[in-house]
């Protein structure tokens, strides 16, 4: 080859290079690149356990812990204290947990009229419990917490009660 065409080629090979890393910069802030159930996470129309709609949009370009609970769940409520203590250290630093209760309102207002948490809980009831299936809960089992990036990938589950070491070293590799 002469140098013309080296030349060429590099040239070539630097904007396929550049073109690449513009493009995916922007389907990583589009959310194209996020999978389906973590579109339907946001696309939900979440509901507070007094009736009130919750803005998804707030939660977006946040590190989120999602936590699917339910009241009636020993291990679910065991690990709440941990949740809402590792909430209050993340405040700060871009994080957000969430609280998909699978239960009645009545029963979660109830619970956390005795249990309050510094976190939003919604209810989240058989669409809940479906789309924690779709996140990866095979089972369907509680309690099962999924941390999503800032970009909207899922980066980590865990079904069963998690430990406040192994959930700050996974929120720490998602930040």
């Amino acid at each position: 080859m002469n140098r013309r065409q080296w030349i060429t080629i590099t040239g070539i090979s630097l904007l396929a290079l550049f073109a690449g890393i513009l493009s995916s910069r922007w389907i990583s802030k589009t959310g194209l690149a996020s999978d389906p159930s973590i579109k339907a996470f946001f696309a939900n129309t979440w509901q507070t356990p007094d009736g009130k709609v919750v803005d998804t949009k707030n939660w977006q370009g946040k590190v989120l812990v999602v936590n699917f609970w339910a009241s009636w769940c020993p291990p679910c409520v065991e690990e709440m204290p941990a949740l809402d203590k590792l909430q209050q250290e993340y405040l700060q630093k871009n994080v957000l947990f969430v609280g998909i209760g699978i239960d009645s309102p009545s029963n979660i207002r109830e619970f956390l009229q005795k249990t309050p948490v510094s976190y939003p809980i919604v209810i989240g009831g058989l669409e809940g419990s479906n789309l924690s299936k779709q996140m990866g809960n095979s089972q369907g089992a509680l309690p099962y917490t999924v941390i999503i990036s800032p970009n909207g990938k899922s980066t980590y589950t865990k079904l069963g009660k998690i430990s406040e070491e192994e959930l700050r070293k996974a929120i720490n590799s998602a930040l």
